[in-house]
């Protein structure tokens, strides 16, 4: 059994983090917790709507008090998993001149291709954070509810894939298609988790912002206090699935203001409500903070997909959500502006000062 370890009370430290939003802490160490619950989904395949429900409302819980939970019994493949880790060490091994050829610098209005290591330092620390990422998006041909469609023709596409490396792209969308079928079917739990129909989102998921990123992170000997894998964010888009190798690093704020680590469970996916749902949620659902230190003194790999509705939608508050004594908390822009503009915010561009008028 897990036990809590409580840290000895000192004035809480603070940080205002990309989006705005100040935090509070008590300590930069993480501590271990009973707070993250794990939640077998395997009954939302079930015909029977009971069965889909009575996961909804675990779900309803987690999504309403910490906005992070374990999910087994998801139906992934743990093969599709190996092959993604194995695929992005086939990648990060490369030289860096040859990662460097598909720099997300190449695309500056893009989230995608190659973040070089130590390129952001989030929170301000004495040293830049210590990861570095490859990010890939949605494309309707690797979308196996779309018959004979083709890959859109963008500049991402072009310029931001790597050469030299046979099958590497169709291997990650093998995992990418699973993930996307996944995410479809939890977003008529949330619906349940919500209390609406469970087909409400669904003409929302039609053509999502579906990414996927690869995550390397190296051991760190500088302290959290110096240094961090990533710092302290939250998620831009509706939530996030995040697949974890056997290195511990991940770590969640907890409404108590402690660092809580989500080490990880075998064959499992944790879920984060990310800032579009707590949105149109009217903050029902918490988009939680958290950040990764990587103290195991192994490599770290990670692989978060990120998942948010049609660029178009209108991220309009949920009926259940608001009422006379709950008004509306957020103005209404589409998903596709929100994430542009949360995306330019953490690449540094012009665009993030212009379009913060729209958030």
């Amino acid at each position: 059994m897990t036990t809590t370890t409580i840290l000895e009370a000192q004035p809480p430290l603070n940080l205002t983090l990309g989006n705005g939003q100040k935090i509070y802490f008590h300590a930069d160490e993480s501590i271990d917790a009973d707070e993250i619950p794990v939640i077998d989904i395997s009954g939302i395949f079930s015909a029977d709507i009971d069965d889909r429900k009575a996961v909804a409302e675990q779900i309803r819980e987690a999504a309403h008090r910490i906005g992070f939970f374990y999910i087994v019994g998801h139906g992934v493949e743990q093969r599709y998993v190996d092959q993604t880790f194995a695929e992005a060490k086939r990648f990060f091994d490369l030289p860096e001149k040859r990662k460097l050829e598909v720099t997300t610098d190449l695309v500056p209005e893009e989230f995608f291709g190659y973040f070089p290591m130590s390129t952001y330092n989030r929170n301000h620390k004495k040293e830049k954070d210590l990861m570095e990422a490859y990010n890939f998006g949605y494309s309707p041909r690797f979308d196996p509810s779309v018959e004979a469609a083709e890959e859109p023709d963008t500049p991402a596409t072009k310029l931001l894939w790597p050469k030299d490396l046979p099958d590497w792209k169709e291997r990650l969308y093998e995992h990418h298609s699973q993930l996307l079928t996944l995410a479809r079917k939890m977003t008529k739990a949330f619906a349940l988790a919500l209390h609406l129909d469970e087909d409400f989102f669904d003409e929302y998921v039609k053509t999502p912002k579906a990414a996927m990123r690869l995550a390397h992170y190296p051991t760190q000997e500088a302290t959290p206090a110096d240094q961090l894998g990533i710092g302290a964010h939250t998620d831009f888009e509706c939530f996030t699935f995040v697949t974890q190798d056997g290195n511990a690093g991940l770590e969640v704020l907890s409404k108590s203001g402690y660092w809580i680590k989500a080490n990880p469970i075998p064959g499992s996916i944790v879920v984060n409500i990310a800032d579009c749902f707590m949105r149109q949620t009217n903050d029902y659902f918490v988009s939680t903070v958290h950040r990764v230190v990587n103290k195991t003194g192994k490599e770290r790999y990670s692989c978060p997909f990120f998942f948010g509705f049609n660029h178009d939608m209108k991220l309009e508050p949920v009926p259940t959500c608001v009422s006379e004594e709950n008004p509306m908390k957020y103005p209404i822009t589409t998903s596709g502006e929100y994430l542009k503009w949360r995306a330019a915010q953490s690449k540094g561009t012009t665009d993030a000062a212009r379009m913060q008028t729209k958030a």
